[in-house]
This record gives C-alpha cells, structure tokens and sequence, in this order.
C-alpha cells in the first residue's frame, strides 16, 4: 500500500473517532495530490453554527421559560453564588454534584434547584440583621407572623430555550458536542468549561443554540375596503366605477417588462460577480456534488484567503486534524466556507466586507483552500456565482 494511502486511510480514522469532518469516510477514498486530504466535508461545520448565550441580570442568572441558571463569577464558590442568589448552600451543591467550598471559574454555570425570581437588588439579610443589633434590649418585641415573600418574575430570555443536558459517567464534552452535533468550542463557551474540556457526572450542561435561518414572511395581505351591509334578500349594491366620477388621467403607460428569475439558483449578471475568489490562484479541484462539496483553489504558501462577500462569521471550527474551517454568513439564506486555512484573523460573530482577509494559505503542499457556497445548508456550484 502507498504512503499517499496509508495517510489518506489514517485521516479517515481520525474523522470517524473526532469529528467525523472527512468525506472519505462515508464514501470511496477520493485521494488529493496537494496535501493528501481527501474530500472534505464542512456540512457539520455548517449545521453546527450557534448563537451566543444570552447575558445574565446582576446576580448572574440567565431565566428560560422552564429554568434558571447562574454564571459564575472570578472567584466564587458555590457558598458565594448560592448566597448571591439567595438558596440555601447545601441544596445547590446537591443540584450540581458539587461541594458548598468548591471554587467555581469564570463563567462557568450552574442549574438552579428552583426559581429564584427576578431579585430584589436590596440585601434583606443585611437589612434586617443591622435592625436587630440596633434594637434596645430592655422592652417588650411585638411580632407578627407574614406570608412567605414571593420571588418577582425574572425577565425571560429571548431566543429558543437551549436543551438542559446532565452529564452521565462515562460522557466527555466531546461525546455530548457530537450527540448533539455543535462545537466543543461552543458548548465550552456557554458553560464556562476549562481549557481541557473537562466535565463532571452530575453537572448541568446549556447545549448552545444553532443559528436558525430566517423566517420566510409570507405576502402581505392587502386590507379588505368596507363594504356597505344590505338586508337579505336585496342584493350587494354595484360599487361606482372611477371612470364615472373623474376622467381618466392623461398618461401613457409603459409596456409591461417580463419580471426577472427570482427562483434561479446563481445570478446571471455577466457585469459582476455575486461572490469572489477568496484566493487569486488556480482550481485544481472541481466541484462535484458528494464528494467535493465545493471547489480547491491553489496559490503560493501565505497567501490572503479573503471574504467573497459581506457578511458576519457564523463559526470558525476544525477538521479532525485540526486544520481550521471559517463559515460566513450572507444575506438571501447564503454561506460560504473556507477550509485548509492557516492564521485566521477574524473571530466568531466579527461584520466581515468583500474581500477582507479571513486568513491565509498554509505551507508547502498543503497551499490551497477549499471553498463551498451553501444555499442553508445544502452546497451549490460556486462556479455560477463567480462568473
């Protein structure tokens, strides 16, 4: 066997087992001169792009319409955020598998046993421990017995409710990301999840919100004239035409033009492209739909891999050997994605314009990126939207 086979068969394993990122898995083995890497496959990349997680109120809660959590600030414990919240320590430790003197880090959320409301902003044990030290200590102490105070309604976040998952024995952050196909980077981000990814059985885990395309609005409905209501049996009266009240206008009315192809998948204009080259070199591969999802375009080591429109960075992911993968978000429900890149200069949620640098070429023959156009999440020919 060659060694162009045993790398290619090697990386298609090391899909399967991390990410599942290459083509060459799912299909026959489609070997590159350049790089050796196969096809490649970016649809997770593309699925797998999410929101950013809602910001939490003053306390550090984040209300969804079934649950509350809390983020963690630098240097609490669980004492410290239970108090903050106002729970007892001990049954929110329980909640989340943790100790009452365990340090939480930055960021990192825990599940609330129950509602804690939307807060008061005013410390009524502070309050009312400096009223007792005050109060003499020769007389009588009239109390009387009140209803339990009730929480007011926290603001609920906006955005769909993520799925609150609890981690087993035997789950990684990896396993969860892929059960349900978001970045580990992602759902690192939303739970305050160290460097190493690591998580514990009995924790709660806020998986991240997929972006969502934008709704289709429907045609506006024009509104419905009144019209004038008759007893039964005497019939709907005539309106009066215009003609019979003004006179027509004098004009002249110009031809009617056929209405351009809206439904057609790639623009026609031959004076400007809809997208471009995000690299100025040569396509040594061409698209063919299942088993490269886009085109490889090569240029020397270092060169600027560029925008091919405006847009906003929906993700930046990685194949299973860690090479970097940009997805762009456009207008009209469209994407772009750059894979094989080196040196990214653009982090996620960034406003990108044609033709900024993204990234760049990476060294010797592995000099080319990989570039898809995807109308939601299914790929397309970059070919017409170049032209």
């Amino acid at each position: 066997m060659s060694a162009v086979s045993k790398s290619a068969m090697r990386r298609c394993a090391t899909g399967v087992a991390a990410l599942a990122i290459l083509a060459g898995c799912e299909g026959p083995l489609d070997y590159d001169l350049r790089g050796q890497v196969g096809g490649f496959s970016t649809t997770d990349a593309v699925q797998s792009a999410t929101t950013s997680r809602p910001s939490p109120d003053s306390r550090g809660v984040i209300t969804y319409p079934n649950y509350q959590v809390v983020v963690a600030r630098r240097g609490d414990t669980v004492r410290d955020v239970a108090a903050r919240v106002g729970l007892p320590e001990g049954e929110l430790s329980r909640f989340n598998g943790l100790q009452t003197t365990d340090t939480l880090r930055e960021g990192e959320v825990l599940a609330l046993p129950r509602s804690v409301g939307a807060g008061s902003g005013v410390d009524i044990a502070s309050v009312a421990g400096a009223a007792i030290d005050q109060a003499p200590e020769t007389g009588g102490v009239r109390t009387t017995t009140l209803e339990p105070a009730k929480p007011a309604p926290a603001p609920v976040a906006s955005g769909p409710e993520p799925v609150r998952h609890k981690v087993k024995r035997g789950e990684t952050a990896y396993t969860i990301s892929r059960l349900y196909q978001v970045p580990v980077e992602s759902l690192a981000e939303w739970n305050g999840l160290g460097s190493d990814f690591t998580v514990r059985e009995g924790q709660f885990l806020l998986i991240p919100v997929k972006n969502q395309p934008a709704p289709r609005q429907s045609a506006a409905v024009a509104p419905v004239a009144a019209t004038e209501v008759t007893e039964p049996g005497q019939g709907s009266p005539t309106p009066t035409p215009p003609s019979a009240t003004q006179p027509l206008p004098d004009e002249k009315v110009a031809p009617l033009v056929e209405a351009p192809d809206v439904t057609a998948e790639a623009p026609t204009n031959t004076r400007s492209t809809a997208l471009s080259m995000p690299v100025s070199g040569t396509i040594i591969r061409g698209y063919k739909k299942g088993k490269n999802e886009g085109i490889d375009i090569a240029a020397a080591p270092g060169t600027a891999v560029t925008a091919a429109e405006a847009g906003t960075v929906a993700a930046i992911t990685a194949d299973a050997d860690q090479v970097p993968i940009i997805v762009v978000k456009h207008k009209n429900d469209l994407l772009t994605v750059y894979a094989n890149v080196d040196d990214i200069t653009v982090k996620k949620g960034d406003r990108v314009r044609r033709g900024q640098k993204l990234a760049q070429l990476r060294g010797g023959d592995d000099a080319y990126v990989h570039f898809e156009v995807r109308k939601g999440f299914e790929s397309v020919d970059p070919d017409p939207y170049l032209k």
